[in-house]
């Protein structure tokens, strides 16, 4: 009868009637559950190997960083004919405005790399008829003869006054008085097709070929930072992990204090903020500039003019403001309910203080995202930088060879131009015509899903590992004695043994959600400017597929905990968890989401210590350190690495106690519809959660009698 009382989990003890009987022998017989998931999750993974295989086989991630010519070659490169080359020239810069610009890293003209940018502007046709100026034109055109490169289009129609960036000749813009926008001193220009150009359709497309580069540019000199401040952001991390630890160890033997702590110390800090960002305001009252808005500053590559501007201080002092009132209230209105949360942290930290090693899983979840991050940024890197140069045969009139492929290096020597007269063999586009280019944009989708569903395997993985081990402790009736060795190693291999599936099977559904969130936020791009109506449709669809993914989280994250307990597949577990919520939706609404704010607030405040501390010192404020800090170009670079880091390691911390809190009120709604505290059917629960609940054991009644 004892045993028929019991959920169906491993290892488990139980007394009876004043018995202990030891049941660790017990071992509940698990099948393989969701086993149709599993294996195409398996199926899924080899696959997502093999278009890894071929995007590196096929891509050249050095187009991304090196500027190359319309051939693939890269321009300054040692050892190659074009080493004294370093720039690339562009035939047409104006076609740089297309959207190709930045999805496959090349603007859709012809490319050349050549030694110095044109320094004035002038047309083919003037450079052909003044022989003065043909040597000088020359170098910015294809090798050839003189009429080879009027037959062939070896020559770009028109010059421009340029000047080096990155490596690229872009016009050389300028803004004279009254904002009219110049090259060279022009604004209207011939582009040696009889047509006339603006220096404004040189702007456009000028910041269309160079959003790529620019976001280059930011990105070395955030590596420069890097490579100057990595040891005290590394000491910065590791402040963060001994303070969590610190709060860990202390919330073990002082939960009720620390709470109470906690919360009032993230309160100062959140008050300490605004009182910083209301005398930064008040410091920059008539300072040159300080009224220039964040609309009218737009987007600038040096982040800190947005701190030499009144309205960023303004805006960081109104959103402190509203996050500490609404700290403030939801304290006050749940104050009640704070102590019953506390002893439920209690019983957590009791918890993890049996299965120490819960605290360092994490680590495990860390280094598993690591890899499947790290995997899914360089095979979309390899497939976006797959696509070759095409050329096709262009003109004037019908031809048998229109539009066909050609090679440029051997066009003139074949029958083409002899059958063709007037036939080019000019640059086409990027991209390919093998099947694995024409589905080179299904591999990249297949690459974001496979991350999805991989990442979101892994976190469900540690999730169902904590959840297990935590539950041996709750369901061993005399605690710590009954609890199973190495639980923690035990858990996790049932979870990979035996619950594979069913964690994909959650997996999948999750990352179905996110894909679709992915899409509706690349069409809400696409829509810029467009129909109102369907502007309005993708924002309702958005919210709603947000609501739908916190609701899956919060459903699988449960089920999965009833999988870690029961062993049984996902969809039961699933239904299982949402039933037994509902029938306790006010414990659920009241009880666990006030421990998940007070947990919340313990990461808050260890994030807040940590932040603060970092940007007094990157940024100079302390003067015993002045001359220690290192020498930056963003100092909020080390300041906002220090600050994730220090968020990611508090969270991994208070994520083992946030699953121990979830896994612990589970198994607390379940054993109070089980049990009924006779003899025969006994709490598993503590007797400090028995005494706030007034509920006891008969035994434990008589015993006090």
């Amino acid at each position: 009868n004892c045993l028929a009382l019991l959920p169906d989990y491993g290892e488990l003890s139980r007394c009876s009637n004043h018995l202990s009987l030891s049941l660790s022998a017990l071992v509940v017989a698990r099948g393989c559950t969701d086993v149709f998931c599993c294996i195409l999750f398996i199926l899924a993974i080899l696959g997502y190997f093999a278009v890894g295989i071929l995007a590196w086989s096929q891509g050249d991630p050095r187009k991304v960083i090196y500027p190359t010519d319309s051939r693939g070659q890269f321009c300054g490169q040692a050892g190659t004919p074009l080493e004294k080359k370093p720039l690339l020239f562009y035939f047409n810069i104006l076609k740089c405005a297309s959207p190709l610009t930045l999805l496959e890293f090349q603007c859709p003209t012809t490319q050349l790399c050549v030694e110095s940018c044109p320094t004035k502007h002038m047309t083919l046709m003037n450079a052909y008829l003044n022989k003065g100026e043909q040597e000088y034109y020359k170098q910015f055109c294809k090798e050839g003869s003189a009429p080879e490169i009027l037959r062939d289009g070896l020559c770009p129609s028109m010059l421009m006054s340029s000047k080096p960036f990155t490596r690229r000749c872009l016009p050389a813009l300028s803004t004279m008085k009254g904002g009219v926008v110049v090259v060279g001193n022009e604004t209207i220009f011939d582009n040696g097709e009889g047509k006339n150009v603006t220096a404004m359709d040189f702007l456009d497309s000028s910041k269309k070929s160079n959003v790529v580069v620019e976001a280059r540019q930011v990105a070395m000199r955030i590596f420069e930072d890097y490579t100057v401040s990595w040891y005290w952001i590394l000491i910065g991390l590791v402040i963060a992990m001994v303070v969590s630890l610190i709060f860990i160890v202390l919330l073990r033997y002082l939960a009720g204090i620390m709470i109470w702590v906690m919360i009032v110390m993230v309160i100062l800090v959140i008050g300490y903020g605004i009182f910083h960002c209301a005398m930064e305001y008040r410091s920059l009252k008539g300072e040159p500039g300080s009224d220039v808005t964040i609309r009218d500053l737009g987007l600038q590559t040096d982040f800190s003019v947005y701190l030499q501007i009144r309205q960023t201080w303004l805006a960081f002092m109104i959103i402190l403001s509203i996050v500490e009132v609404v700290v403030i209230l939801l304290l006050i209105f749940l104050r009640k309910r704070v102590l019953i949360a506390i002893a439920l942290i209690k019983e957590a930290s009791r918890a993890v203080g049996h299965v120490m090693s819960s605290l360092f899983y994490p680590l495990l979840t860390f280094a598993l995202l690591a890899l499947v991050i790290a995997y899914w940024a360089i095979t979309a890197v390899f497939l976006a930088t797959s696509n070759e140069q095409v050329y096709k045969v262009f003109n004037t009139t019908e031809c048998e060879y229109s539009r066909d492929t050609c090679n440029p290096e051997t066009f003139n020597t074949t029958n083409i131009t002899a059958q063709c007269p007037g036939a080019e063999c000019l640059f086409a586009f990027y991209g390919g015509e093998t099947y694995y280019h024409k589905y080179l944009i299904m591999f990249q989708f297949y690459n974001v899903f496979l991350f999805f569903w991989c990442a979101n395997f892994v976190t469900a993985l540690g999730q169902v590992t904590l959840a297990g081990a935590f539950a041996s402790y709750y369901w061993a009736f005399k605690k710590p004695d009954d609890i199973p060795a190495n639980p923690i190693c035990s858990s996790l291999g049932r979870a990979l043994r035996y619950h594979t599936g069913s964690l994909a099977f959650g997996s999948l559904i999750l990352s179905l959600v996110q894909v679709i969130r992915v899409l509706l936020e690349y069409l809400d791009q696409k829509l810029k400017g467009e129909n109102r109506f369907a502007k309005f449709l993708l924002s309702c669809l958005k919210c709603c597929f947000w609501c739908l993914e916190k609701f899956i989280k919060f459903l699988n994250r449960n089920a999965y905990i009833m999988v870690a307990i029961y062993g049984k597949s996902f969809c039961t577990s699933a239904r299982d968890a949402f039933f037994l919520l509902m029938r306790n939706i006010i414990r659920v609404a009241v009880l666990d989401k006030v421990t998940d704010f007070l947990l919340f607030l313990g990461k808050l405040l260890i994030v807040g210590i940590v932040g603060i501390c970092s940007f007094f010192f990157f940024s100079g404020r302390i003067k015993a350190v002045e001359q220690t800090a290192p020498s930056l170009n963003y100092y909020w670079v080390p300041i906002l690495t220090v600050v994730v880091g220090s968020y990611l390691i508090a969270h991994g911390f208070f994520s083992v106690y946030a699953m121990c809190v979830d896994t612990l009120f589970l198994c607390f709604l379940e054993d109070l519809e089980r049990n009924d505290g006779t003899a025969e059917r006994p709490y598993f629960l503590s007797q400090n959660l028995l005494t706030i609940l007034e509920k006891s054991n008969e035994d434990q009644a008589k015993t006090v009698d």
